[in-house]
């Protein structure tokens, strides 16, 4: 059984309400039927109901009697930043903000959007009703690999650009705990760069040995180590002839990319060179599970991420 199918088999055991607020979308449709045909999830859609499935909860934020707190609470929350009532009725009304104060309020335990909405829109949604992590400094990203029956994470793949060492750090952590959730294995965390212990000198290998540091120093509970290259932190002869002393070393399973620029060209190189199976990107470091999905999506990957979403 592959780490998809131990997911969705997990997120079945224990069915949990999920929202999805893209309702005009036929994938989104058709996924929210797989899922309550398959005992995945309870979904609740968001949105005009005029093409949902029987059977599926719809609810039309505006005729919610819901509606008019989650708008007091927003406007509350965002008066200070210059946001009038009216503002903030027009904002509630979109389901996208809709959805995720259902997750905020307890109502669901997660929202799945981004087949129509640009990440861009979904992150701004999660921020502003659900917001950070306590103690985490950005919201990031991760894939999950699938390969050869084995799994691993990447990160970040997909929102940040040029993290600094305390982001980096934060990235680290947040990637860590969610392959101990979904993949249910001890992480072996490798800050990745282009050198590996000294070999080259560079205000970027700086930066990765900065992360590490503070990573240890938050968390010495977690195997990690740095700076390290690929190939020795992902093969066992490479890692004990580059850095035998390292516990993580050709061992690693979670990989943190010290930029945007290499972690999503090797999610893609991995995925599309390699035969890897890669799902995400998964948005992590919110309070709350909000997840995002590429527009080009499939059925299945809005049902995966369901499923991602269920066990997190």
């Amino acid at each position: 059984m592959n780490i998809l199918e131990q997911i969705r088999q997990r997120a079945k055991a224990n069915p949990k309400v999920i929202v999805l607020s893209e309702i005009q979308d036929e994938r989104t449709l058709h996924a929210a039927q797989k899922i309550s045909e398959e005992k995945i999830a309870n979904v609740i859609l968001v949105g005009n109901s005029k093409n949902a499935p029987k059977g599926i909860l719809t609810i039309e934020p505006e005729t919610s009697p819901r509606f008019e707190g989650f708008v007091e609470d927003f406007y509350e929350r965002r008066k200070a930043k210059g946001i009038t009532l009216e503002q903030a009725r027009e904002t509630i009304k979109d389901p996208l903000f809709f959805g995720n104060y259902l997750v905020k309020f307890g109502f669901a335990h997660g929202s799945v959007a981004g087949a129509v909405n640009s990440t861009a829109n979904v992150l701004r949604a999660g921020l502003q009703v659900v917001g950070v992590a306590k103690g985490i400094s950005v919201v990031s990203s991760y894939f999950l690999m699938s390969h050869n029956e084995n799994a691993y994470i990447f990160s970040d793949c997909g929102v940040v650009p040029n993290p600094n060492s305390e982001q980096l750090s934060d990235i680290a952590f947040s990637a860590s705990k969610n392959f101990e959730l979904v993949v249910e294995q001890t992480p072996k965390v490798a800050f990745l760069s282009f050198s590996t212990k000294g070999s080259a000198k560079h205000s970027d290998v700086e930066k990765v040995c900065e992360a590490l540091g503070i990573f240890q120093s938050k968390h010495p509970e977690i195997l990690s180590d740095g700076e390290l290259q690929f190939d020795a932190a992902f093969v066992p002869s490479v890692g004990k002839r580059k850095a035998p002393e390292s516990k993580v070393a050709g061992e690693a399973n979670v990989f943190i990319f010290p930029d945007l620029d290499s972690g999503n060209i090797a999610y893609k190189i991995a995925q599309r060179m390699g035969g890897a199976e890669a799902i995400g990107p998964i948005v992590q470091g919110l309070a709350k599970p909000c997840f995002d999905l590429s527009r080009g999506c499939s059925v299945e990957d809005i049902v995966n991420a369901v499923a991602i979403c269920a066990i997190s």
